[in-house]
């Protein structure tokens, strides 16, 4: 769901433009092309990544126009002439689109996407499309290793108040995609159906004259199971007040600061007197996935994620690219073109990917076909899907089923990742990228 007065078209850089300007002059720009969006690494020390934003991305591209205001706009600063001014006014994407589902996991040179199309289409999208992949699938690689260091206990993004207001609503989405249970974002849970949760902070038990009087305010007008935020002067006196107030329904309580592992011994012993075995402890306070990994064996319920998760936990891009690697010669039949750059070096040619596995089911490798499918083992599972075909968005890929879709897809391909995917200590990919020529 795109909101009404975003202007996509103009999320892009200047000079795919001018290379549109420069094509449409040399008439290579209606060339047959075949574009791929990959990652040449992971982030350093990244065993894997998580493939997150497609949905959003294929609702963006089916809905990219350029309206009179981005034209008028481009015609006064004389970005591009009038040629390409009416190739803009008519642009609607006609091509397909290929990759792997969202929630996948991916690994580095995977053909994460595929577009075919003439040049001139594919070449306007490359910033969307990187834009939208990169973040989305560094929040979701972030969240799939907060999420896996959780185990069973739920996590909350709680990141929109740590970033840009649309790159929370993305980071929200990519969260729940890599098994966040749910988000604070309300604007997230309109768009994408993501459930939301929420109950109060500091500044309003710093509103009433006592804790107690804060306390019993949120009680009546939220009911027994809500969540008390029991840190803002006296822990102990906190939980004994909400107690009182509450009983034995109260739902549970926030820690939000100070060294959580001792404080959540220390609650839960407390609860426990006071006959409250059943109120919850969530704990929040500038965790990632590392923090989690350390609170595993203190008695927490949840954890409320933020500002870690929306800038990626470190690696706030997933550093992926967008190349050219196959077109039509002056004969139709389509070239492998690849960049020879050292340190940039990319593979010409229209991949396919399977994912090798054992006769037990485990990942083994990532192999990739140059121009053609690999032969499938027998045990091996297929991982590019179709987007769009010749301009149509096929089915279940948008909106809440999308997310719906990628929760599950995410939770089935790491399912079948050998066990060290779950490992928070630097090392290679858990699975090795061959191609096959």
């Amino acid at each position: 769901m795109i909101s009404d007065n975003s202007r996509i078209s103009l999320f892009t850089d200047r000079y795919e433009l001018t290379m549109l300007q420069a094509a449409l002059h040399s008439g290579r720009a209606s060339r047959p092309s075949v574009f791929e969006a990959f990652a040449r690494r992971l982030p350093d020390g990244r065993r894997y990544g998580v493939v997150g934003g497609t949905g959003r991305l294929l609702e963006g591209i089916m809905n990219f126009r350029f309206n009179q205001t981005e034209l008028d706009f481009l015609a006064q600063q004389r970005v591009v002439n009038q040629q390409t001014l009416d190739f803009l006014a008519d642009f609607r994407f006609s091509g397909s689109i290929y990759g792997y589902a969202e929630g996948e996991v991916y690994f580095p040179h995977s053909p994460i996407l595929i577009v075919e199309s003439s040049f001139a289409e594919a070449c306007v999208l490359e910033t969307y499309i990187l834009s939208v992949l990169n973040h989305d699938s560094a929040i979701a690689s972030a969240a799939s290793r907060m999420t896996s260091a959780a185990g069973e206990r739920p996590c909350i993004e709680m990141g929109s108040r740590r970033t840009h207001e649309e790159s929370a609503v993305a980071a929200a989405r990519a969260a729940v995609i890599a098994g966040f249970t749910s988000t604070s974002n309300l604007e997230a849970g309109l768009r994408y159906g993501v459930p939301t949760v929420g109950t109060a902070a500091h500044s309003f038990t710093l509103l009433h004259d006592s804790e107690r009087e804060a306390f019993q305010a949120q009680l009546e007008s939220q009911g027994l199971g809500t969540t008390l935020l029991v840190d803002t002067y006296d822990v102990v006196n906190a939980v004994r007040t909400a107690v009182e107030l509450a009983g034995p329904e109260l739902g549970a309580v926030r820690l939000d600061s100070g060294d959580l592992i001792v404080q959540a011994h220390q609650v839960r012993a407390l609860l426990d007197s006071l006959g409250n075995e059943n109120t919850r402890i969530v704990v929040t306070s500038d965790l990632d996935e590392y923090a989690i990994a350390a609170l595993a064996a203190a008695p927490v319920d949840s954890y409320g994620v933020g500002t870690s998760l929306v800038t990626g936990s470190g690696a706030p891009t997933a550093g992926m690219v967008y190349k050219l690697v196959s077109r039509t010669d002056d004969h139709g039949e389509f070239v492998s073109v690849a960049k020879a750059a050292k340190n940039k070096a990319s593979v010409g040619g229209r991949k396919y990917a399977l994912r090798r596995r054992s006769s037990a089911g485990e990942a083994v490798q990532e192999l990739v076909g140059i121009g053609h499918r690999p032969q499938d083992d027998g045990d091996d599972r297929p991982l590019l899907q179709d987007f769009v075909i010749d301009g149509a968005l096929q089915a279940g890929w948008t909106g809440a089923e999308g997310v719906t879709r990628a929760v599950e897809r995410h939770r089935a391909s790491t399912a079948e990742l050998p066990s060290a995917w779950r490992r928070l200590q630097k090392g290679e990919a858990v699975i090795p990228t061959q191609y096959e020529a």
